[in-house]
């Protein structure tokens, strides 16, 4: 079993900056695509962003285009999200995912192309 830890949620107030991380403490394994899903009370995960292991491809969600940053240290093995000018339609649990097979068009949004899933952390904007 593969387990994802993420960090960097928190509350913050309209306009305001997070960074979120996700990472796999296990050594061995090396994601191919890494994503970022989110989730209100109520409403279905979404697909916010990703990333694509050796090429650096990234993929958003039109929501968040142009606002939301999604990047990857140079091992690869850490996956950031930046959340700048934050508005309170934002608030939600926000998720890590990765998968063995590279992202692509077509696939990256949907929850089943994702096999590993970190446990959340809660973003508030008020």
């Amino acid at each position: 079993h593969v387990q994802l830890v993420e960090s960097g949620g928190g509350s913050v107030e309209t306009g305001g900056s997070l960074k979120l991380s996700c990472t796999s403490p296990t050594a061995t394994y090396r994601p191919n695509c890494m994503g970022w899903f989110r989730q209100a009370p109520g409403k279905e995960r979404e697909a916010v962003a990703a990333i694509r292991a050796g090429d650096g491809r990234t993929y958003y969600a039109d929501s968040v285009k142009g606002r939301f940053i999604v990047s990857h240290d140079r091992s690869e093995k850490v996956v950031f999200l930046e959340l700048p000018s934050l508005k309170p339609e934002d608030s939600s649990m926000y998720y890590c995912a990765a998968s063995s097979t590279p992202c692509y068009e077509r696939g990256w949004f949907l929850t089943s192309s994702y096999k590993y899933w970190s446990e959340g952390t809660q973003v508030t904007v008020s």
